[in-house]
């Protein structure tokens, strides 16, 4: 049967506070942990009026506490973001506090525009970008209950670990959407992502590079992938559609350099004036999404697995909310995860 798991960046709509959106993720990823999916994940994006996941380890805390079956991880953290040795005293903690259930998402990209990347790397905690592969073996090793060896300028080598007496360790996957990230979780032999949600193009030629380079190893003895894309499920195509606008309309500011805001409603959405370029955008992105009734995004679905070969499907679902919905909840959202489920026959989501 097909493994769903689900990737949330915690979208904050036209007056929705912060505070009503990570309420809004909370019931979601209740409903998925209820449902069967597999994992959910939290992304790591910075100053963004639509997007309150900016710190994956947080949330993960909240998130993991308030389910009880479902692995909850990063998608991803974003390691030039962050010291290596921070990211595996996080995600050792979580380990600790939630055994099994924790999942250490790296990704290589910023997150983030040039002017939080300047921010972060005064503050004197991000990482060298080039040092990005050794970076992650040093998690790794970090996270192991043997922890790490240091060799100090003395030439004396000094004992290192992320907690004091490990006895699990989070899975580590590298996240990615180019040759780059393949080949590297290729020859670490971790699992490996392919980000189809924002790269809808070079998934065949990287999952390629990942199988065919793949080196068995402690974490995983042959390749492990799965893909993410955008879910929208209604109960016509039409209204999946209409719900999936404002998400299309905001990816195409963000993809053609203009402001950005928080999250249009449906109503925002059908009545905003367009332009050629963006409805350019939009007509072209739409062939990516999950995206219809029940029957049309389950085929869709089977046919992307299918035709990738992944073990796996993570969806990020980016129904668009009404305006009379209630600011703490995302009933679109819910929706939209449990057509899904239903529709593919996940666990026993239609007794749920």
């Amino acid at each position: 049967m097909m493994k769903l798991s689900i990737l949330d960046l915690i979208p904050v709509r036209s007056r929705q506070t912060t505070a009503q959106a990570l309420a809004s993720t909370v019931e979601l990823a209740q409903r998925a942990d209820a449902l069967g999916y597999t994992r959910y994940w939290v992304a790591e994006h910075h100053n963004m009026p639509a997007v309150a996941s900016t710190n994956p380890a947080v949330l993960i805390a909240l998130l993991a506490s308030r389910t009880e079956r479902i692995r909850v991880g990063s998608g991803g953290v974003m390691l030039p973001n962050h010291a290596p040795l921070i990211v595996a005293e996080q995600f050792a903690l979580l380990e600790a506090s939630a055994p099994g259930r924790i999942d250490l998402g790296i990704g290589r990209a910023p997150g983030s525009d040039p002017v939080v990347t300047a921010v972060l790397a005064q503050s004197g905690t991000a990482s060298d970008v080039n040092r990005f592969p050794s970076n992650v073996s040093d998690i790794i090793a970090l996270l192991g209950a043997d922890g790490a060896q240091v060799k100090l300028t003395s030439g004396k080598e000094y004992a290192l670990r992320a907690t004091p007496a490990a006895v699990g360790q989070p899975e580590v996957w590298l996240l990615g959407s180019s040759d780059y990230s393949a080949s590297l979780a290729a020859s670490f032999g971790l699992p490996y992502v392919f980000a189809n949600h924002f790269s809808g193009s070079g998934a065949e030629r990287a999952l390629d590079v990942y199988r065919s380079g793949f080196t068995p190893s402690a974490y995983a003895d042959e390749p492990r992938t799965f893909m993410t894309a955008n879910a929208v499920v209604a109960s016509t195509d039409e209204e999946a559609y209409a719900r999936a606008l404002p998400n299309l309309q905001q990816m195409a500011r963000l993809r053609t350099n203009r402001p950005l805001g928080p999250l249009a409603t449906v109503e925002e959405a059908a009545d905003a004036e367009t332009d050629a370029l963006t409805e350019e955008f939009i007509a072209n992105a739409v062939s990516g999404y999950i995206l219809g009734s029940p029957a049309t995004a389950a085929a869709q679905a089977r046919a992307l697995t299918e035709r990738y070969g992944v073990d796996e499907l993570m969806v990020s679902p980016v129904a668009g909310s009404s305006s009379a919905d209630p600011l703490d909840a995302s009933p679109a959202r819910i929706e939209t995860i449990e057509l899904l489920a239903q529709a593919i026959g996940l666990g026993d989501a239609a007794g749920q």
